[in-house]
This record gives C-alpha cells, structure tokens and sequence, in this order.
C-alpha cells in the first residue's frame, strides 16, 4: 500500500475513527517490537500494551528480536506490510534500531520508543523509566545499607543501550555522596540472569572483601545472588533494578537487599496510549519519564508492579 505523503483533514479523521476500534478493514492497528521476552520486564511491558490495546478495542501485533537488531529491522518491516497506524520499538540497541525506525519513518508510520532511546531517525516520543534517577536512588540505597563504607561492584547493563547508560550515569552521580564508597569492580552482564552469575563470580575472585553490589537489572542480581551464595543480601548488600517479580520475590526473602521498580504493565499501556495520540498526528513531547518506586522487605508484599 503506497501512503499518501501528505496528512489531509479528511484522512485524520478517519484514521481516528480506525483508532477508535471501528472500520479497520482486518488490518493490524499498531506494531510493538519488544527486544526480547526472556526477561521478565519486557513480558510486563507486553502484557500492559496487549490489555491496553484490547481496551480500547485495537489489533497489535507483538514481536520478539531475541535481542537480534536485524531480526527487529524485519518485524518493523512486516509492521508497515501490515498497514499499522503506529509502531512502538524497544530497541535491541539503540544505534543498531536507527535503520529499524528508519523503514518506519519511510513508511510514513509515526514511531514512539519505549524503555530505551533510539539515536536517530524519527521518533515522536521516548517512554522510559527515570533511569538516571533510579541509578541515583539505588546507589543511596547501597551506600546507606553499607553505612557509608566499604567496596562495592557496579554489574552493568548491556552496552549499547540508554538504559544501562542512563541507570549507570545516576549511579555514578549518586555514589559519589559517598566517599566511604570505593567501586573497585565494574563490568557488563547484558542484563542477563546467567551472565550476572559468572561476572560475580569473576569479580569476586579478585575481591573477596567486596560487600556491596548494585546490578543494573533483576536478572543480573538474581545471577550474582547466586554466585554470591548465603552472603547475598547479608554480608554482601545487593541492590538491583526492575522490580520483576522474581526480584521482588528475592527482596521479600532478604536475598536482594532492594529493588529499583519500574512499572512494565504502566510502561505498556502509556506506550499504547501514546502511539495512538501519535497516528492522529497529535504533538508529543520528546521524552516521557515513568517514576521508579524503591521497593525493599518493609514495603516488598504489597508492591504490584
């Protein structure tokens, strides 16, 4: 279907009333591609966008890159085949998505991104999470759980990605409060349960007086967890970031000393909500940021993500 470069009257209103859940003509509403669903946030984020998306009576198509950049390319070319009003992206990379936005920006199909920024092309509007906040928070909730002192690790996010630049940017900032605080180990884990596991173990073979750590997501706390042992979250404090359910499952246990939970199913329905003000051709502002809640074992059993 070749699109019409220029957005008439005629065609917003009608493109608002297929919004609306009528007269859609059996074509798919809106487009989400989702970096990967092997993680727990990201299933959050789907979960939200399809409850959304159902509410208000629109067809969405989810997709899964399985943290490949060219698979995601593909899906957002099969997004426009399938004449969406909008695509939602959350980058594998956020260089690597640039061509991605760049064969919706081509097919005329307003782009908004969510949980992570992409740097380039056209994108009406960023939905994430504070992360530099969030980086700041966790890095005061470690250095108080320590008392101000001790050696700590930074496990990091996967390179690439304004998430892990932006969560480790706030930690940074925040850490340096401190100055009782040395980071003796920082290292990327990709975010990754299984990766979190062996950097731990890596870095506590050059520091075995470590006693503190912040991960930049709950999959790579719960991997340092377990290579920490019976030391995590009592002699060695662990922060992590999500507020997954395993994550709070591990904070209510004293395994993960705190969590820095964002809101996926929020996330979702705001991206859904957005993207439809995108398709009417409404003005959107360039960044959208979703509070984080710190969530520890005081106030983890009534905490709902």
């Amino acid at each position: 279907m070749k699109r019409v470069p220029a957005v008439t009257a005629a065609l917003t209103a009608a493109l608002a009333l297929s919004l609306s859940g009528c007269d859609r003509g059996g074509n798919t509403d809106l487009g989400l591609a989702l970096s990967t669903m092997n993680n727990p946030f990201f299933v959050g984020i789907k979960e939200g966008a399809r409850a959304e998306a159902e509410a208000r009576g629109l067809k969405i198509n989810i997709t899964d890159a399985q943290n490949d950049p060219i698979q995601q390319i593909n899906q957002v070319e099969t997004f426009t085949s399938q004449n969406v009003k909008a695509a939602v992206i959350n980058p594998v990379d956020s260089d690597a998505a640039v061509p991605a936005v760049g064969v919706a920006n081509r097919a005329k199909v307003p782009v908004i991104s969510i949980d992570r920024g992409v740097n380039g092309g056209r994108v009406g509007s960023t939905i994430a999470s504070d992360n530099v906040e969030g980086g700041r928070l966790a890095a005061r909730t470690l250095a108080e759980s320590l008392g101000g002192r001790g050696k700590v690790a930074f496990l990091e996010g996967q390179p690439g990605t304004s998430a892990a630049r932006e969560r480790g940017k706030g930690f940074e900032e925040g850490i340096r409060a401190y100055p009782g605080i040395e980071v003796v180990a920082r290292q990327p884990a990709d975010f990754d349960r299984t990766k979190g596991m062996d950097v731990m173990a890596n870095m506590l073979q050059a520091h075995r007086d470590l006693v503190g750590v912040f991960a930049a997501n709950d999959e790579m706390a719960l991997g340092a967890a377990k290579a920490l042992g019976s030391a995590s979250g009592k002699r060695v404090k662990v922060v992590a970031f999500d507020g997954t359910p395993d994550g709070i499952a591990a904070v209510r246990t004293g395994t993960l000393t705190a969590t820095v939970a964002q809101q996926p199913r929020l996330l979702g329905r705001q991206a859904v909500d957005w993207a439809v003000k995108a398709a009417r051709g409404e003005r959107l502002p360039a960044r959208v940021k979703v509070p984080v809640v710190l969530v520890t074992k005081e106030n983890a059993d009534g905490f709902d993500g």
